[in-house]
Protein backbone atom coordinates (compact mmCIF):
# COMPACT_ATOMS: atom_id res chain seq x y z
CA UNK A 1 0.00 0.00 0.00
CA UNK A 2 1.56 3.28 -0.89
CA UNK A 3 0.54 6.68 0.69
CA UNK A 4 0.38 9.40 -2.21
CA UNK A 5 0.35 13.27 -1.90
CA UNK A 6 -1.00 15.35 -4.58
CA UNK A 7 0.48 19.11 -4.17
CA UNK A 8 0.05 22.18 -6.54
CA UNK A 9 -0.30 25.67 -5.63
CA UNK A 10 -3.63 26.38 -4.74
CA UNK A 11 -4.87 22.84 -3.94
CA UNK A 12 -8.37 24.17 -5.95
CA UNK A 13 -7.94 22.01 -9.40
CA UNK A 14 -5.26 19.51 -10.22
CA UNK A 15 -4.26 18.36 -7.09
CA UNK A 16 -8.13 18.17 -5.58
CA UNK A 17 -8.93 16.45 -9.55
CA UNK A 18 -5.47 13.54 -8.69
CA UNK A 19 -6.79 12.63 -5.83
CA UNK A 20 -10.32 12.69 -6.65
CA UNK A 21 -9.29 10.10 -9.67
CA UNK A 22 -6.48 8.30 -7.13
CA UNK A 23 -9.20 7.71 -4.73
CA UNK A 24 -11.44 6.40 -7.46
CA UNK A 25 -9.47 4.41 -9.40
CA UNK A 26 -7.55 2.69 -6.43
CA UNK A 27 -9.74 -0.18 -6.05
CA UNK A 28 -8.34 -3.42 -3.63
CA UNK A 29 -4.78 -2.11 -3.58
CA UNK A 30 -5.47 -0.37 -0.19
CA UNK A 31 -3.68 2.92 -1.66
CA UNK A 32 -4.01 6.30 -0.20
CA UNK A 33 -4.22 9.52 -1.31
CA UNK A 34 -4.62 12.67 -0.16
CA UNK A 35 -4.04 16.62 -1.66
CA UNK A 36 -2.72 19.63 -0.44
CA UNK A 37 -1.76 23.26 -1.92
CA UNK A 38 1.36 25.48 -0.93
CA UNK A 39 -0.95 28.63 -0.75
CA UNK A 40 -4.42 27.40 -0.71
CA UNK A 41 -7.13 29.47 -2.60
CA UNK A 42 -10.42 30.25 0.10
CA UNK A 43 -12.33 27.54 -2.14
CA UNK A 44 -12.18 25.39 -5.31
CA UNK A 45 -12.16 26.78 -8.87
CA UNK A 46 -16.01 26.67 -9.80
CA UNK A 47 -14.81 25.52 -12.98
CA UNK A 48 -12.81 22.39 -11.91
CA UNK A 49 -15.92 21.72 -10.00
CA UNK A 50 -18.01 22.08 -13.43
CA UNK A 51 -15.29 19.60 -15.14
CA UNK A 52 -15.59 17.41 -12.33
CA UNK A 53 -19.09 16.93 -11.95
CA UNK A 54 -19.63 16.34 -15.94
CA UNK A 55 -16.76 13.06 -15.57
CA UNK A 56 -19.14 11.81 -12.09
CA UNK A 57 -17.49 13.53 -8.81
CA UNK A 58 -18.84 15.98 -6.57
CA UNK A 59 -15.70 18.60 -5.22
CA UNK A 60 -18.11 20.83 -4.37
CA UNK A 61 -17.50 20.48 -0.62
CA UNK A 62 -14.22 19.96 -0.48
CA UNK A 63 -11.87 23.14 0.54
CA UNK A 64 -8.01 23.29 -0.29
CA UNK A 65 -5.81 22.40 2.47
CA UNK A 66 -2.25 23.78 3.01
CA UNK A 67 0.67 21.89 2.50
CA UNK A 68 2.58 21.09 6.23
CA UNK A 69 5.16 18.95 7.05
CA UNK A 70 3.18 16.56 8.46
CA UNK A 71 1.49 15.75 5.19
CA UNK A 72 4.40 15.08 3.28
CA UNK A 73 5.96 13.51 6.16
CA UNK A 74 2.70 11.12 5.80
CA UNK A 75 3.25 10.26 2.25
CA UNK A 76 5.61 7.89 -0.01
CA UNK A 77 5.28 9.49 -3.19
CA UNK A 78 4.53 13.30 -3.60
CA UNK A 79 3.10 14.17 -6.92
CA UNK A 80 4.04 17.90 -7.72
CA UNK A 81 2.16 20.41 -9.99
CA UNK A 82 3.51 23.47 -9.82
CA UNK A 83 4.39 24.30 -6.57
CA UNK A 84 8.30 24.81 -7.29
CA UNK A 85 10.27 24.79 -4.37
CA UNK A 86 7.56 26.12 -2.01
CA UNK A 87 7.51 21.66 -1.60
CA UNK A 88 8.91 20.72 1.37
CA UNK A 89 11.62 17.79 0.75
CA UNK A 90 11.31 14.51 3.06
CA UNK A 91 14.17 12.22 2.83
CA UNK A 92 13.37 8.86 1.65
CA UNK A 93 10.37 9.93 -0.14
CA UNK A 94 9.68 9.71 -4.01
CA UNK A 95 8.99 13.25 -5.85
CA UNK A 96 7.46 13.24 -8.97
CA UNK A 97 6.39 15.95 -10.96
CA UNK A 98 3.42 16.45 -13.17
CA UNK A 99 3.73 19.85 -15.33
CA UNK A 100 0.34 20.40 -16.26
CA UNK A 101 -1.83 23.73 -16.88
CA UNK A 102 -2.87 25.33 -14.04
CA UNK A 103 -6.97 25.57 -14.38
CA UNK A 104 -7.55 28.93 -12.43
CA UNK A 105 -8.61 31.15 -14.86
CA UNK A 106 -9.24 28.96 -17.59
CA UNK A 107 -12.61 28.12 -19.69
CA UNK A 108 -13.75 24.76 -19.44
CA UNK A 109 -12.47 22.98 -22.44
CA UNK A 110 -9.13 23.72 -21.32
CA UNK A 111 -9.84 22.27 -17.89
CA UNK A 112 -11.35 19.02 -19.65
CA UNK A 113 -8.29 18.91 -21.45
CA UNK A 114 -6.37 19.15 -17.89
CA UNK A 115 -9.20 16.95 -16.01
CA UNK A 116 -8.42 14.40 -18.85
CA UNK A 117 -4.56 14.28 -18.72
CA UNK A 118 -4.51 13.71 -15.33
CA UNK A 119 -7.03 10.92 -15.44
CA UNK A 120 -4.47 9.24 -17.80
CA UNK A 121 -1.51 9.96 -15.67
CA UNK A 122 -3.14 8.92 -12.06
CA UNK A 123 -3.93 5.56 -14.23
CA UNK A 124 -0.31 5.40 -15.06
CA UNK A 125 0.70 5.73 -11.41
CA UNK A 126 -1.69 2.91 -9.98
CA UNK A 127 -0.10 0.44 -12.58
CA UNK A 128 3.57 1.72 -11.89
CA UNK A 129 2.67 1.32 -8.21
CA UNK A 130 1.31 -2.24 -8.63
CA UNK A 131 4.11 -3.02 -10.29
CA UNK A 132 6.64 -1.82 -7.82
CA UNK A 133 4.83 -3.71 -5.33
CA UNK A 134 4.96 -6.94 -6.80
Amino acid sequence: MSKVLFVCLQNAGRSQMSEAYFNRLTDEAGHQSRSAGTSPAPGMHPVVVEAMTEAGFDLSERTPEELSMELAEWADVVVTMGCDDKCPYVPGTRYIDWELEDPADQEIAAVRETRNEIELRVVRLLAELAQNAS
